[in-house]
């Protein structure tokens, strides 16, 4: 019996021995990707392909090189060339080629990847989610006010790493620190001292969970959550480039803050900003949404090409929805195939086909626009389209409303050619002269039976006929072109001769007063529309009425009509005068695929985008909004979740996260920041003890709470809330608080940054008017966005500008004059004073260390300004002696790091 025994204890012992020599097999993802990215992608990969050998497809690295060869023979390294190269001693022959040796244990690992079948692998990011448990711990069972214990399933992530860390997570913040902490995350802005009081007064178990949904109901929140989203839509009150002049398209803005005051979950969100105008039936509402791609820039500089920059928006619209939505730098597959990510270089046109059909052709007047009538107004275009829908159906009063709300489909002077006696004025306008003529191509006049004109004239006595293809061709249309007033332009409605199929139409001006080089008229569009009215005068002359009203507008997405389609072609080398093969709309193969029945358009691509399959987008908001809280995202890299991104802190709580905003929340965005905010993770203390500077001195574990310097809208917010200043007035226009001189340099215009009045001075920074080509200093000072492309992550910097700004800046010198009055009228006493400024701003008390250095300072300030009173008036010209010592000290707090730091 006992010899039994020991065999089997001998036999047990190998068997486990050999299960622990048994070598583990080698991860492509995160052992030979990151190699082959380093050491080989640079020369056999996306831009370069040498030796016809590439390592950044499966399928490519597998072919037949320049040799006639396999580089890589799967299961035989001893005969894949790869090797043998990575091994030689020769550095002409040896690889990498003219850098440095591949370790030995690296070309082993290699080598082993050879052995075991050289299999590729998916990088996580391209890995749809799978369902993950919470890592075992106590039940959640409500609030605790022990802050070690989990409070919701984010916890539980964050401890089980913590431990694998050998660290602790923190106690809980102070209640007024974590106040000011959720205030300055869901709304933008500290809470007043009476605010902060009710709260803590609040006795109940679930005061701070109140408090939270206060906030989220807060319409604060909305402003201060636009912020972020309206860096990623490169929205801005102008259109860039060298001209950079205005354009309205504020109503985007004030739509962003809408949506996220009501909680519009995030695939709505996604599918009515990328292709609202493609619902059945469009809101107004929802097509303002689809100016997210109208934030691209326009170039109104005389003598450039219009197609030229119409390619470079829809470009920025393909580099933008994909870094928005997918954190994927799809820019580069532009002018190759990707050099590190599976993305090849016809899949960038294929998604550019998704946004080539679109009506914006980078015209002077940012066509198409949505035209916002005045309320008597939008009851008449209601009461025609009523009556169209009545005479000829749904469709037909669908084609009205669409020519009254947006004036499309339309053809733009740069459509034209064979130009005789004529050109495009400025390359923007129709200018022919007398006698002259030009030429529209192709164009299908079946059905329709008027001509809209919108055009402007000085010389009296011009007229105009169209001829049907050729010059000499039948005379289809003729009208008059009446004086119009100043630089207005008028539309006018021509009759056709009733005319089907398609043809080119010759345009012949004529007008002998118009002497010299001046064009008989200039004509900025022209569209062709049906009989809608049967021959009814009223309604026809109250259409036209319509179409010249002078109306509000904001430029928006609109399909092409099937007549003026195009097709989309790859560009050599990322070229868009070298064009090679025609592609189709659709998705790069690496990722999910295209939703079943979805149109291949932009609402099918929106839909995709939203697909509980697609492996990316949950991810990528989840990431996003955990670093508004955080400071950085469970992802550091926002914008690159690819193999050069960083690697996920937490993989399961990123994963587990995105589930649970789709499948629990239904994509909420509130509900997902709410399940941050009541986190025992989220409420720690920000204090560092030396174990968590050594061990985590970034934070990455999350053993303490953030501290992360302010937004530069936050910083302006806070000034203005603190000293009493803040207007809560909402939406409208940009305005214009102050700036110092001579910072616009508007070129070809006579723009001007005209300071607002009243309260408009004071509203918050979201409504701050934004010049491309001149942002507002004191926010770019702040690592602010110029909003020319889409920023999907500020990088925070620290440097003396920003202390010249908040502490020379007349924004911030009025915010603390508004202070130093608040103090000064709490009480009697400096002390008093001086301790109502500091928990205004930080919502605690002074520390006598504190208290005493800046009652020094009023004392320095009182005795200065009694021996200059020249000095004092620099500063606050009205105010006493005492006001501008005050002042001084009031900036002193608004100031302190403390003050522009959550923690």
């Amino acid at each position: 019996m006992q010899r039994i025994t020991v065999f089997s204890v001998v036999l047990l012992s190998a068997i486990l021995a050999g299960c622990q020599w048994q070598p583990k097999k080698v991860d492509f993802s995160t052992q030979i990707k990151p190699l082959i990215n380093k050491n080989c992608i640079t020369c056999h990969g996306g831009v370069k392909r040498n030796s016809n050998f590439s390592l950044l497809f499966h399928q490519d690295a597998l072919d037949t090189a320049e040799s006639g060869s396999p580089a890589i023979i799967p299961g035989d390294p001893d005969h894949s060339e790869m090797i043998r190269r990575l091994s030689l001693e020769d550095p002409e022959e040896r690889m990498p080629f003219k850098k440095e040796r591949l370790t030995k244990a690296e070309i082993s690992l290699l080598r082993q990847w050879i052995k075991e079948g050289a299999n590729w692998g998916d990088h996580w990011a391209y890995v749809p989610p799978v369902a993950i448990e919470i890592p075992e711990g106590e039940k959640v069972s409500g609030f605790s006010s022990d802050n070690t214990s989990a409070k919701n399933g984010i916890d539980y992530f964050i401890h089980k790493k913590l431990k694998e860390e050998n660290l602790e997570p923190s106690s809980s913040a102070s209640p007024a620190m974590l106040a000011r902490r959720v205030y300055l995350d869901l709304i933008g802005m500290p809470p007043t001292m009476g605010q902060l009081d009710s709260y803590l007064n609040d006795k109940s178990p679930d005061a701070y969970d109140h408090l939270v949904d206060t906030l989220l109901a807060s319409p604060r929140f909305g402003e201060k959550w636009a912020s972020w989203w309206l860096d990623m839509a490169r929205y801005s009150d102008t259109k860039g480039y060298e001209r950079d002049v205005y354009r309205n398209i504020w109503r985007y803005r004030d739509w962003v803050i809408k949506a996220f005051n009501e909680d519009k979950p995030f695939d709505r969100f996604t599918i009515e900003q990328l292709a609202g105008d493609l619902l059945v039936n469009p809101s107004d509402d929802q097509m303002i949404a689809t100016a997210f791609h109208r934030n691209t820039m326009n170039n109104d500089e005389g003598g450039t090409e219009d197609e030229e920059f119409r390619v470079a928006a829809v470009i920025d619209r393909v580099n933008t929805t994909m870094e928005v939505w997918q954190s994927t730098t799809m820019a580069c597959v532009q002018c190759h195939s990707h050099p590190y990510d599976p993305f090849r270089h016809e899949d960038y046109y294929k998604l550019m086909a998704f946004f080539n059909d679109t009506r914006d052709e980078d015209t002077h007047g940012e066509h198409p626009k949505l035209r916002i009538y005045r309320e008597d107004d939008e009851k008449k275009l209601e009461s025609i389209r009523e009556w169209v829908k009545n005479l000829s159906g749904e469709g037909k009063a669908e084609e009205v409303n669409r020519l009254l709300k947006t004036i499309e489909p339309k053809y733009h002077p740069h459509d034209f050619d064979s130009f005789i006696n004529g050109e495009l004025i400025d390359t923007k306008f129709l200018g022919i002269r007398n006698g002259g003529s030009a030429r529209l191509k192709n164009i299908d006049l079946t059905g329709k039976a008027y001509l809209l004109i919108n055009h402007s004239t000085k010389a009296r006595n011009g007229s105009f006929e169209i001829r049907t293809d050729q010059l000499s061709g039948e005379v289809i249309a003729s009208g008059r072109l009446d004086t119009t007033k100043g630089w207005s332009r008028t539309v006018m409605s021509i009759a056709l001769k009733p005319t089907s199929g398609k043809h080119d139409l010759y345009f012949v001006f004529h007008n002998i007063k118009a002497k010299g080089e001046n064009p008989v008229s200039d004509i900025e569009w022209f569209a062709f529309r049906e009989d809608f009215f049967k021959g009814d005068a009223n309604l026809d002359n109250e259409f036209i009425t319509l179409l010249n009203k002078e109306v509000d507008n904001t430029p928006i997405m609109i399909e092409n009509p099937p007549r003026q389609h195009r097709t989309t072609a790859v560009f050599e080398r990322g070229n868009w005068l070298v064009k090679s093969a025609k592609v189709s709309p659709s998705v790069p193969k690496s990722l999910n695929p295209f939703p079943d029945g979805a149109p291949l358009n932009r609402l099918g691509l929106a839909q995709w985008l939203v697909a509980s399959s697609n492996p990316l987008t949950s991810r990528t908001v989840v990431n996003r909004v955990w670093e508004q809280f955080f400071g950085a995202g469970l992802v550091e890299t926002l914008e690159d979740f690819g193999t050069q991104g960083s690697v996920p802190s937490h993989p399961e709580l990123l994963d587990w996260l995105s589930l649970r905003l789709m499948n629990d929340h239904h994509w909420s965005l509130k509900k997902l920041m709410k399940d941050i905010v009541i986190s025992s993770t989220y409420r720690q203390d920000s204090k560092i003890d030396k174990e968590k500077l050594e061990k985590d001195p970034a934070n990455k574990w999350l053993s303490r709470g953030a501290r992360v310097r302010l937004s530069a809208e936050q910083v302006r917010d806070q000034a203005l809330a603190v000293s009493g200043l803040l207007s809560n007035k909402m939406y409208g226009p940009g305005v214009m608080p102050y700036q110092p001189d001579g910072v616009w340099q508007s070129v070809y215009s006579a723009a001007k940054w005209q300071k607002s009045i009243g309260e408009d001075q004071f509203r918050r920074a979201v409504y701050t008017f934004q010049k491309r080509t001149s942002p507002y200093p004191s926010m770019i000072t702040f690592d602010g966005s110029s909003r020319e492309v889409c920023q999907v992550r500020r990088i925070r910097t620290n440097t003396p500008l920003q202390s010249l700004v908040t502490l020379n800046d007349p924004v911030y010198q009025e915010a603390s004059i508004a202070l130093a009055k608040r103090m000064l009228k709490s009480g009697k006493l400096l002390d008093d004073q001086i301790r109502t400024g500091y928990q205004l701003a930080l919502l605690e008390d002074v520390s006598s260390r504190k208290l005493d250095a800046l009652r020094n300072l009023y004392n320095e300030a009182i005795n200065s300004y009694a021996e200059n009173k020249k000095l004092k008036e620099s500063l606050n010209k009205e105010g006493s002696i005492e006001e501008a010592a005050m002042t001084i000290v009031a900036a002193a707090i608004l100031n302190l790091d403390e003050t522009l730091t959550k923690s």
